[in-house]
């Protein structure tokens, strides 16, 4: 393994170059372009996160005249079972439209008819917030945003450790994937914007970078959170999505608001406004899947729309898949399943615990995107927040003086990855991986018992020691490759500690407990929060209520 470092400084630190990280970098010098932002980013910036190209909507935007604020929250309290702060979830909505005024001046396009007026579509249980948005290179111009804004983006870079400084948050360790190279970033502030866990749960095909969401994110900023001292919450929401058989492809809402028709194996028809990816995966586990989308019965001009949109847009890889399937949407049904489980604020529940102000438990550590508890958010979500996150961190910056680099934490993770790399077992990283997976799909996810659970904890230790005992490093990649395994270890105990907590079942087929088979409002309606104790499988547990607007 290299050990060659270098050492950057910074006002704001932002780890993880996606939707909500390139919105923060480029908040944050708009703020103050004479402040130094830093990006991290594992992959390169220019496609890395979930949104690594185009986008058909923004989920949630109050389209004045059309919805309002309120209305999103009533349908927040459905969706989510009730366990939703106000706060947050009122910040972002609250903003959305000022979000769709600056998307527009940067050249994103919004469809309007002859009339001036927007696509909003009905996907969430109240109000209509889904807008249209027509733009197949979302994340590129995001990107030469971001340079041309003036930031300092280091790519390949995975953040490995936040450097802590008398209880502050005073910047990040970061490892080069490709070369081994520490990067040592001090700053002012930090942005944790690195994604969910999407490499949780085993896919059903066993591979292990088949998952829904991006496949690089492995829980890294949960668990830089989490070892820094923040609050986790939702972890117990184990999250699964119903989408095209084999391949990360959505599908759902795209088509069905155009006219599509749902049946299940049965050629029931379930097509209905307000279908739910819980009712699809509850199809399938009642034997009742696989469950499939038919547009045959639409005319051309519309199947021709679709296509555009899920082919020009969203993803060109989608048009080569379905013609390898030999799948014409003029004749052939799309096949859906199941996805993996994983966890993640935007499209689920998990996340780091963060106020209306995006800041976490944690002096100068703030949180957006899927990293954030800002639940179902999705890109609107990331956006708003990335802004709320830089505008905090960078007022914050302001007040604080640099921190000093704590050369024994420095010295500290050179140490430890100097022994990853002498690790010289007979099992891969590949393998270990593996094995965890496939323990969290046999113990983590529902249906959930407490036996399951508490047998879960018990792998978790003795994978801990294969990963430390048994594994085989002989390259960078080996290396980085454990670091992320260790942090899906960690997100795995915060879950299984977190499930093991919620004596109850909510969440439709999330968080089902056959032990527990009933929601429990009386004693269940509140935020289960998880912090680190002495170790990574050390959680500490606590509750905290919901909090309502007045």
């Amino acid at each position: 393994m290299p050990s060659t470092s270098y050492t950057l400084d910074a006002d704001v630190l932002v780890l993880g170059g996606g939707s909500a990280g390139a919105m923060a970098a480029i908040w944050a010098k708009q703020q103050d372009p004479s402040q130094k932002v830093v990006v991290f980013e594992k992959g390169d910036l220019k496609y890395s996160g979930c949104i690594a190209r185009g986008m058909d909507a923004l989920n949630i935007v109050a389209v004045p005249g059309v919805s309002t604020p309120q209305e999103y929250i009533d349908s927040i309290h459905q969706t989510c079972d009730g366990v939703v702060d106000d706060g947050p979830s009122y910040a972002m909505v609250c903003r959305s439209w000022e979000l769709v005024q600056t998307l527009k001046d940067w050249g994103v396009y919004f469809p309007q008819d002859e009339g001036g007026n927007y696509e909003v579509l009905k996907v969430h249980p109240k109000g209509r917030f889904a807008l249209t948005m027509i733009e197949p290179e979302l994340k590129t111009k995001l990107a030469a945003r971001v340079l041309a804004s003036g930031c300092t983006v280091v790519n390949r870079v995975m953040a490995a450790e936040l450097l802590l400084d008398e209880g502050r948050v005073a910047g990040a360790i970061g490892l080069n994937v490709r070369t081994g190279e520490t990067v040592v970033c001090r700053a002012k502030a930090t942005i944790v914007t690195a994604g969910g866990a999407a490499r949780f749960g085993l896919p059903s095909s066993g591979y292990l970078y088949g998952v829904y969401d991006y496949p690089g994110n492995t829980g890294d900023g949960y668990v830089l959170a989490y070892r820094a001292g923040a609050a986790l919450t939702g972890f117990e929401h184990t999250t699964r999505y119903c989408i095209v058989k084999d391949v990360n492809i959505p599908l759902l809402y795209i088509v069905l608001t155009r006219g599509a028709r749902v049946f299940d194996a049965f050629e029931e028809d379930i097509t209905s406004s307000d279908i739910s990816i819980n009712a699809l995966v509850r199809r399938h586990e009642a034997g009742r899947g696989p469950v499939h989308i038919r547009l045959s019965h639409l005319p051309e001009a519309k199947i021709k729309a679709i296509e555009e949109i899920l082919f020009e847009v969203e993803r060109p890889v989608q048009e080569r898949f379905h013609q390898g399937r030999g799948v014409n949407f003029r004749r052939q049904d799309i096949e859906l399943w199941p996805t993996d489980y994983f966890l993640c604020g935007g499209h689920g529940m998990s996340g780091v615990r963060v106020n209306e102000r995006a800041e976490t438990t944690v002096p100068g550590l703030y949180a957006a995107g899927d990293n954030a508890c800002v639940p179902r958010g999705h890109l609107s979500g990331a956006f708003v927040f990335g802004q709320i996150a830089a505008e905090s961190a960078s007022a914050y910056a302001k007040q604080v003086s640099p921190p000093r680099l704590n050369e024994g934490q420095v010295a500290a993770f050179a140490a430890k990855l100097a022994e990853i790399g002498a690790r010289r077992g007979r099992v891969s990283v590949d393998e270990c991986e593996h094995k965890l997976r496939r323990m969290i799909n046999d113990y983590a996810v529902p249906p959930k018992n407490e036996l399951k659970l508490a047998e879960g904890q018990k792998w978790l230790g003795r994978i801990e020691e294969d990963l430390k005992c048994r594994v085989q490093v002989g390259s960078v990649r080996d290396a980085f490759k454990v670091l992320e395994v260790e942090n899906i270890l960690g997100c795995a105990a915060v879950s299984l500690a977190a499930s093991r907590e919620r004596k109850e079942s909510r969440w439709g087929t999330w968080h089902y407990r056959a032990d527990y088979p009933e929601k429990d409002d009386a004693n269940w309606a509140k935020h289960i929060l998880c912090r680190r104790g002495d170790a990574d499988r050390d959680v500490r547990i606590s509750h905290k209520p919901v909090e309502r607007l007045a």
